[in-house]
This record gives structure tokens, sequence and C-alpha cells, in this order.
């Protein structure tokens, strides 16, 4: 069996747009993921809502993805591919921050994670290193919230393959299979659930050398 541990943040988590629960289990798709795929692979969701990839949230504790990767990491290995896809929360509440900053902060997730030995015989697990749907129009609420520019996840994919292919991991542009939702602009509804664990089937396999 191959272990696929997906990191990330309330897109991973599966928060509903509109109203901020969170999706039925069926619906998440890393659960969509986990269908298409069968069972001779076990994925894991690791979604935390507000997660970054450096950062620190003065208001609420273990929101730096960077910090606390390792120990998810070893509590799940041996882990075949880490699916990770953060740098949504850095745009969208930092308005000095845009898409090279976010991919920077992955950067640094990613070679964490190829130094964690956490992978098959103690070496690094395979990385799929996604990039995050664009942001689009936010809700009343959101824009209240949220101080970071929207316009500035435009080159998501650009840079964020830029640091798979500088570390040679596997690259998807999950913008291309998804949008979010038109109630908040930033997460996925139902549909975007499903077009993304439906498209990121070939992309994990590729990863995992598996035909």
């Amino acid at each position: 069996m191959k272990t696929v541990l997906c990191y990330g943040d309330s897109l991973t988590w599966g928060f509903r747009p509109g109203d901020g629960e969170r999706h039925d289990y069926d619906v998440r798709w890393t659960t969509v993921l986990q269908r298409q795929l069968g069972d001779e692979f076990l994925v894991i969701p690791e979604g935390l809502s507000g997660r970054f990839t450096v950062h620190d949230d003065p208001w609420r504790e273990g929101l730096n993805g960077s910090k606390l990767l390792l120990p998810v990491l070893a509590s799940h290995k041996p882990i075949d591919l880490l699916v990770l896809m953060l740098g949504t929360n850095d745009i969208l509440h930092n308005p000095q921050y845009n898409a090279y900053d976010a991919a920077r902060g992955a950067e640094v997730v990613v070679k964490k994670a190829l130094h964690s030995e956490c992978g098959p015989e103690s070496g690094a697990p395979q990385i799929l290193l996604l990039a995050p749907p664009l942001i689009g129009s936010l809700s009343a609420s959101f824009k209240e919230e949220c101080h970071g520019s929207p316009v500035r996840s435009e080159k998501f994919a650009y840079y964020y393959r830029k640091v798979a292919d500088a570390h040679g991991v596997s690259f998807f542009d999950a913008g291309r299979a998804c949008v979010p939702g038109s109630a908040d602009g930033v997460h996925l509804d139902e549909e975007g659930n499903r077009l993304l664990g439906e498209a990121l089937v070939p992309a994990v396999l590729k990863a995992l050398a598996v035909p």
C-alpha cells in the first residue's frame, strides 16, 4: 500500500464557502482522490484552516506550516508521497506578499520534507507540489477580514513550478483543475473538490512512478 499525505490549509481541510462549515467527508477532494486511487493507496488528509507556509499567526497558535511539518510527517511515516498545497493564506492575510513570496515559503517546506527521513526506509518521501487555485473575487466579509490582494495570486503556477524544478519534485497546477466557489472567492465548493480530486489522480500516479 502507498501512503499519500496531503498537507495544506482550509482548502485541504474542507472549508465550505458561504457558511464556513466543513464539507462532508465524502465531498472533500482528499476523499475523492482516495476513491479514485482505490484500496492500494492510503490518502491521509492533514489540512488546517488558516495554515501559512512559514509565518506565525499572532492570534492563533500552530498555523506555521513549516514548524509543524516534521511532527506531522513523523506521525505518519513511512510516507510514499507528500502532496503539498500551501500559500493561499500568505497572500490572503498579508498585503505585502505576492505569489513569489508564497512560493518561497513553500520552498522552505519542500526542503524540510526532503530532509525529513520520513519516507520509505528513512529516505525522503516523494513530493507533489501544488500551486493553489487562484484567489477570486472576495465576499464582503472576506474583504473586511483579509488584507491581502487576490490579484497577487495570479503567478502562483509560475513561481511554484520554478520551486518544483529547482528541487526535482513533481508539480501540479490546481488552478487549472478548479476555481474557488463564488460564495467567498477562496474555498472550493462541492464541484471544485470533485474536479481537483479527480484531476490529481494521474499526477499522483506519475509522482509515485505507478503505471
